[in-house]
């Protein structure tokens, strides 16, 4: 039979089902089929032919979508396939054949993604609704393209145990959690998805395997390796003996999620924990097998990567990994000191001042080689020559977020004008900006660690988080301590669900954020993003300007002053200086009445320039010619 993948169940065209796993350590693999979701029967099993190259394969006849079943290996107990494509019944219990051709596809004119121009949303399924599905989350895609959102970026959906958590610790790679609905449902998410003009990412996990429902080992101890220490258990084998079907298997799962679900891109999780010295690394194997996987349309890869090794964007032809973007967590870690004043544990080496902020928009990370007093050794690679679209850029994430004592999003921890001026440094950047659900509404909701497990891995759970947030000073004491959120109580989980109803009562903030994409997208000096199209100067300790270069001067200067009122006099900057024979207009401030700012009074006026505190105000050449 010809098969689409190399591993997992596929329906076959003459009727059953063809079954292929890898279990090199097993001298027998039985198919064991139960009765489907609407039948009753006894149980059937069917042996499995053994390659030689350790893989069991063959064709079942009675097997039928949605057949549910097990692999018995060497005559003993049964396990979920590796390659799983659902699991109704979660991690522990048994596969289910899927019919990937059942569902009707109607995005045939969509091209697909490519970074430049987008404006990203990370959502949580669980949590982005009350109802935590997919088929509740595609219902709120028409309101995210009206905000102006272009692309969602969904955390992990890999199955994972229990009743709710982050997805982080995923075991069924292949397979949509059920607990989120069913992959056909998904695949409508996609597919209403495109044709709302929104593309979708999805964010993945190669650099560990869950401990709760991980039966990889009971197939073959060579999925995990020992010569890498990994941050959250073992290392997966890339490079190490029997290491090919490992890396088949996951190069196989990121081709499956764009081609079987339409997706336009992956999140790499963690990268630096993605362990390969092989002379092809497997991240830039997976990237092209995602491209190749697309013919006719554009695919988008991005990686978080804690060391800021600029490698992973660059072509493999330059010794690179051939990713499209990094999350810049410079920008978000600069910010945020910027919004709240405080710099302890891994914000110790940001100042949140002008000129941090505004290296972060032009270079991308701050960090290029430079000594790291809080890591106390250098960090980041140099990447001086990438483009701003390169760098995704946020307030907010789903990490940064809840690496807090309470899970407060970023306009609880600083003042209004604040936030305001911040919201529009990073949507009228050249970055490409980022919203994590709920932030363009200023939800009320906070974000939470939140992890469902049997009760001693809860516990362990539950003291490894306290012991992560223990850097901060603030948090390490005991009366922080406990108040602490429990990972696995579900009021956690429960807590963190958005209230949509928000975006009408708190309608202002709202509003900010879709004149916001409005401009971003419509204004043409603003959409010239590339180097060299923009350049910034402080103002003061806590103002700065950035400048946009358009065609015929026709140019804009976005100031923001995160601190009090400041009167420029003298005012020293070229930057500042309006266009031959023009003045400058106001175009738009974040002390707009309509954002519950306080007016905002002609910034260059015969009294040189007055910036009001707290705010953000864009500028744009008036039609008149100066004169005298």
């Amino acid at each position: 039979m010809t098969r689409r993948y190399p591993i997992g169940a596929e329906l076959a065209p003459e009727g059953g089902a063809h079954f292929r796993v890898w279990a090199p350590r097993r001298k027998t693999v039985e198919v064991i089929t139960g009765p489907g979701p609407q039948e009753t029967g006894p149980q059937s099993s069917f042996t499995l032919e053994r390659e030689p190259s350790g893989y069991h394969s063959g064709l079942v006849l009675h097997a039928a979508a949605d057949t549910l079943y097990r692999f018995r290996l060497d005559g003993r107990e049964a396990f979920p396939d590796p390659a799983s494509r659902f699991q109704p019944q979660g991690p522990h219990g048994p596969s289910q054949v899927v019919n990937s051709t059942r569902f009707r596809w109607t995005d045939s004119n969509w091209r697909g993604l490519r970074l430049e121009d987008q404006v990203l949303y990370e959502i949580h399924i669980g949590t982005f609704t009350r109802e935590g599905t997919f088929e509740a989350a595609r219902r709120e895609i028409p309101e995210l393209a009206r905000l102006g959102i272009t692309a969602v970026e969904i955390m992990p959906v890999a199955d994972f145990p229990g009743r709710f958590g982050w997805g982080y610790d995923g075991v069924g790679l292949f397979a949509p959690v059920a607990i989120y609905g069913t992959p056909d449902e998904f695949r409508r998410f996609a597919d209403d998805a495109h044709r709302a003009g929104i593309g979708v990412l999805l964010d993945v996990v190669y650099n560990h395997v869950g401990p709760d429902g991980n039966y990889l080992r009971q197939f073959s101890e060579d999925y995990f390796t020992d010569r890498y220490e990994n941050e959250w258990g073992e290392a997966l084998n890339f490079d190490g003996e029997n290491s090919e079907p490992v890396r088949e298997w996951v190069i196989t799962n990121a081709r499956y999620w764009i081609e079987e679900y339409h997706l336009d891109g992956l999140r790499l999780d963690a990268t630096q924990q993605i362990f390969d010295a092989s002379p092809e690394n497997i991240m830039s194997a997976l990237v092209r097998a995602a491209r190749e996987a697309a013919p006719g349309r554009s695919v988008i890869v991005v990686g978080e990567n804690e060391p800021q090794e600029t490698k992973l964007v660059r072509s493999p032809e330059h010794g690179g990994y051939g990713l499209d973007g990094l999350w810049n967590d410079d920008f978000h870690h600069s910010a945020h000191v910027a919004a709240t004043g405080r710099n302890e544990a891994y914000y110790t080496d940001y100042l949140g001042k002008p000129q941090e902020l505004i290296s972060a928009l032009k270079y991308g990370y701050i960090f290029q080689g430079q000594r790291y007093k809080w890591q106390k050794k250098r960090r980041g690679t140099p990447g001086l020559d990438l483009r701003p679209a390169q760098f995704i850029t946020y307030l907010q994430n789903h990490d940064q977020v809840a690496n807090s004592a309470r899970g407060l999003r970023l306009h609880q921890q600083t003042s209004p004008g604040i936030y305001r001026a911040l919201t529009a440094l990073l949507l009228l950047a050249p970055g490409t900006p980022m919203l994590f659900q709920g932030q363009e509404f200023a939800t009320s909701n906070p974000f939470l660690f939140f992890a469902d497990h049997w009760p001693e891995l809860s516990a362990l759970v539950r003291e490894g988080r306290k012991a992560f947030l223990s850097q901060f000073r603030s948090l390490a004491g005991p009366e922080m301590c406990a108040t602490l959120a429990d990972p696995g109580d579900p009021d956690t989980f429960e807590k963190c669900k958005l209230d949509f109803t928000e975006r009408r009562t708190h309608a202002p903030t709202y509003r900010l954020h879709q004149d916001l994409l409005r401009l971003r997208r419509d204004d043409a000096v603003l959409r010239r993003r590339e180097r060299g199209a923009f350049d910034g100067a402080v103002l003061s300790d806590e103002a700065f300007a950035l400048r946009y270069f358009g065609p015929n001067d026709e140019d804009r200067l976005l100031l923001i002053n995160l601190g009090r009122d400041l009167h420029l006099d003298p005012a020293p900057e070229p930057l500042l200086a309006p266009p031959y024979e023009r003045l400058w207009q106001l175009l738009w401030s974040s002390e707009d009445p309509l954002y519950e700012g306080s007016g905002t009074p002609p910034p260059d006026s015969d009294d040189n320039w007055r910036i009001p505190g707290h705010a953000a105000i864009l500028l744009k050449p008036a039609v008149e010619r100066k004169h005298g």
